[in-house]
C-alpha cells in the first residue's frame, strides 16, 4: 500500500473522529435544551398543592397527584379552614357553621346562627366563618347584616353591624377576614363593594367593583357578567387584591382606588375563568384562584406568578370535583393569606 493511500486513510479516520466528536457535542447540547424544555413547560406538575376544598356536595382533600384521600359528603360552604389541631372549620347548609374532626368526621362543634342570639324566625344566611383571636369564630350573617365573634360556647363577645345597600340574605356578604388592624374585610356581593369596617362598625373604606364597561349578564358561567365579588385579600403593600366573583377577572387596588393589576377572564392561554371564588396569595407570591362554574374542560384551580402572569399549576378534576368549587385551602404550605 503506497504513503498516499495510507495518507488519505488516516485523513478519513480523522474526518470520522472530528465528526463523532462534534455529533456527540450536537446531541449533548439537543439533551440540555429538551431538559430546559421539560422545566418550561412540564414543571407545573412537580410544582402541585395538596389542598383541601369543598366541592359538589363534598368536602374533599386532594393530594399532589390528583387522587382523593378524603372526602365527607357535605352542603352549601364558601368558606373553609383547616385549625391549628388539624380539624376543619365550615359552613354548613344555609346558616351553621361547624368544626369537624377529620380523623372520626364527626362534627365536634356547631353555631345554628339561624336560631341563636335573637335570630330565631329570621332568614339568616352565612357564607363566611373565621377563626380569630383566642379561639373564637368570626361569623358573617346575611339577612340580619351584621357580624359576631362568638366563643365555643355559643356566646357573642363582639358584634359588628354591616352597611348593605341591597339587603338579600343569600347575597349581603361573601367572604370576610379579618385585618390585623382589628378591621373587619367584607365583600357584598349583592352591592358589588368592597368594604372595611372598624370594631363599631363604621366603614373605614370602600371599593365599589367596576362593570369595566360591559353590561350585566345573567348566570353563573363564563357567559354571565357583573360585580358580585366573593373574596378580597389586604397585602403586605397596603393594597388589596379582590376576587370579582362573575366579573371572571382578579384585580389589585391601592388605597385610593386605583388598579395597578388586573387578570382578565380569558388573558391565560387555553383557560377561561368564570366566577372567581377563593384568593391564595401563597409564601413565594404566587396566587391561587379558583375558577368555579368553568364547565368541563377548564381548570377549578390556578396557581400564576402574578409579575409574569404564568401558569405554574392547575387542578383539573372537573369529572370527580363537579361545577362547583366554592373554596380551597392549600395544605403543603405554611404562612399563605387566604
Amino acid at each position: 500500500m503506497s504513503s498516499i493511500q495510507l495518507r488519505s486513510i488516516k485523513d478519513g479516520i480523522v474526518i470520522c473522529v472530528q465528526a463523532l466528536v462534534e455529533w456527540k457535542v450536537l446531541f449533548m447540547k439537543s439533551c440540555v435544551l429538551a431538559v430546559l424544555l421539560f422545566v418550561t413547560f412540564v414543571s407545573p406538575a412537580a410544582a402541585a398543592h395538596r389542598v383541601m376544598l369543598f366541592a359538589d356536595k363534598k368536602v374533599a382533600i386532594v393530594e399532589a397527584d390528583g387522587t382523593i384521600s378524603w372526602e365527607m359528603p357535605w352542603t352549601g360552604s364558601h368558606d373553609l379552614h383547616q385549625l391549628a389541631d388539624g380539624t376543619i372549620l365550615l359552613p354548613r347548609g344555609k346558616a351553621e357553621v361547624c368544626v369537624v374532626n377529620p380523623e372520626t368526621k364527626e362534627v365536634v362543634w356547631s353555631y345554628k346562627a339561624g336560631q341563636e342570639n335573637g335570630n330565631a324566625g329570621k332568614k339568616v344566611e352565612v357564607h363566611a366563618a373565621v377563626p380569630v383571636d383566642d379561639g373564637n369564630i368570626l361569623i358573617a350573617e346575611s339577612g340580619s347584616t351584621r357580624l359576631i365573634e362568638v366563643n365555643r360556647d355559643g356566646q357573642i363577645v363582639k358584634e359588628i353591624p354591616l352597611k348593605v345597600n341591597n339587603p338579600h340574605p343569600h347575597r349581603d356578604t361573601r367572604l370576610v377576614r379579618k385585618l390585623e388592624n382589628g378591621h373587619y374585610l367584607v365583600c357584598h356581593e349583592g352591592d358589588g363593594t368592597l368594604r372595611e369596617y372598624d370594631e363599631n362598625g363604621h366603614v373605614t373604606w370602600e371599593y365599589e367593583v367596576p362593570m369595566f364597561g360591559e353590561e350585566a349578564k345573567p348566570g353563573h358561567g363564563p357567559e354571565a357578567y357583573g360585580n358580585q365579588l366573593f373574596s378580597a385579600i389586604r397585602l403586605p403593600n397596603g393594597h388589596t387584591l379582590i376576587g370579582t366573583g362573575n366579573g371572571h377577572r382578579v384585580i389589585e387596588v391601592t388605597p385610593d382606588k386605583k388598579i395597578v393589576w388586573q387578570l382578565d377572564q380569558n388573558e391565560l392561554p387555553g383557560i377561561t375563568f368564570a366566577w372567581i371564588t377563593t384568593l391564595e396569595v401563597l409564601p413565594d407570591g404566587n396566587y391561587v384562584i379558583g375558577n368555579c362554574h368553568a364547565g368541563p374542560g377548564q381548570p377549578v384551580l390556578v396557581e400564576i406568578e402574578p409579575e409574569t402572569k404564568k401558569v405554574v399549576w392547575q387542578l383539573d378534576k372537573f369529572d370527580v370535583l363537579g361545577n362547583s368549587v366554592t373554596n380551597s385551602m392549600v395544605l403543603d404550605v405554611e404562612g399563605s393569606l387566604r
